[in-house]
């Protein structure tokens, strides 16, 4: 099976609830994948063809959909695995960086003892929308010296330009103008 293949697997597999959770959103949900074995192998694939390529020495994901992927990712490239976490979440040392909701303020916190100055990292989740949970998780990563190579996501919604928010390269597998 080649690549397009796979992408389309992927993308007939990942549903979409018109009006949720409000009236002219739609939502993408990732979780179908995860319903459908050969969807889920295809998208393992893309990933592994894609990372294989990148020099990284840890995998870092946002939570809570990009604990998904980190795992799956250090099992095939043999790299560990780090949590960025909601605040108050994580035990030891943390560092903290705050983001803007659409109402409101949120704080990622990171495990400082895990990640030393010139760690390159790859940074995975399931979707980019507005940036701002990735742009912060980027941040946090630079505030302790690491060197942030990729922001890997399974989905963008364009439209909304995520990707303009971040510092470092973004690669998103499917993409929907809205």
């Amino acid at each position: 099976m080649d690549k397009n293949d796979k992408l389309e697997i992927l993308k007939n597999a990942i549903k979409s609830y018109p009006d949720f959770p409000e009236p002219g959103i739609i939502f993408r949900d990732i979780f179908g994948v995860f319903h459908d074995i050969v969807a889920l192998r295809a998208m393992k694939d893309l990933i592994v063809e894609h990372i294989l390529v990148l020099e990284v020495d840890l995998i870092v994901g946002l939570d809570s959909r990009g604990f998904l992927f980190g795992p799956m990712i250090c099992m095939e490239l043999g790299k560990p695995f780090l949590p960025i976490r909601k605040k108050g979440k994580l035990p030891g040392k943390v560092t903290q960086q705050k983001y803007a909701l659409e109402y409101g303020e949120a704080t990622f916190e990171l495990q400082t003892e895990f990640i030393n100055e010139g760690t390159r990292v790859l940074v995975v989740d399931d979707l980019l929308a507005t940036g701002g949970s990735m742009a912060a998780a980027v941040q946090l990563l630079k505030s302790v010296g690491a060197d942030v190579r990729e922001c890997l996501v399974i989905m963008e919604l364009t439209l909304l330009k995520g990707r303009d928010k971040l510092s470092a390269p973004v690669h998103s597998f499917v993409q929907y103008d809205r």
